[in-house]
């Protein structure tokens, strides 16, 4: 049954942006307001990929392929079963987000959490129990297209509280909850 406050009656959004943006608090909490499920990305990573992170070694393309496609086939199975979905994802390339809205048939949106190099450092010094280190920040920002005129992205500031950052993205999104 589709939710009355979701963006549409199956649609998809990914909360996208570098490591250290806030995407899992920012999805549970955009998930929670939209009385959706929320999956976090992170989670669907190969093992291979969390250890090789975990070492300080950035992702590769071929190393992203598979897990995005992952995400692609989650998003996919709740479109079909008529059902939205919020789920993190670095989605750092424009071709990793046409891979993405592709799987979805198009019915996809993204929150790009955009942010200062200093506020994501800040951000991921001061986070505990998460894999990413703080020396792949660089690599993601180098790898980052900003997805700035894209179709279906609001971008918003993350130097906010998660409320403020919720609330303006459901105003990009153009939905009441």
């Amino acid at each position: 049954m589709p939710q009355e406050n979701a963006p549409s009656a199956a649609q998809a959004v990914i909360v996208m942006g570098v490591s250290g943006c806030g995407k899992s608090s920012v999805g549970e909490a955009l998930a929670k307001r939209l009385a959706l499920p929320f999956i976090e990305g992170d989670v669907l990573h190969p093992e291979s990929n969390v250890e090789k992170m975990a070492r300080g070694t950035p992702l590769t393309d071929e190393d992203r392929w598979p897990w995005l496609t992952v995400i692609g086939e989650r998003m996919a199975d709740a479109l079909a079963r008529g059902e939205g979905i919020i789920v993190s994802c670095s989605a750092l390339k424009k071709i990793y987000r046409d891979h993405l809205r592709a799987a979805t048939g198009g019915r996809l949106s993204f929150v790009y959490l955009d942010g200062s190099r200093e506020l994501l450092g800040r951000r991921m010094g001061a986070r505990t129990g998460h894999f990413m280190p703080l020396g792949l920040l660089d690599s993601q920002l180098a790898t980052l297209e900003v997805p700035t005129g894209e179709p279906g992205v609001v971008t918003v500031s993350i130097d906010q509280p998660v409320e403020g950052i919720v609330a303006d993205a459901l105003k990009g999104l153009a939905v009441e909850a």
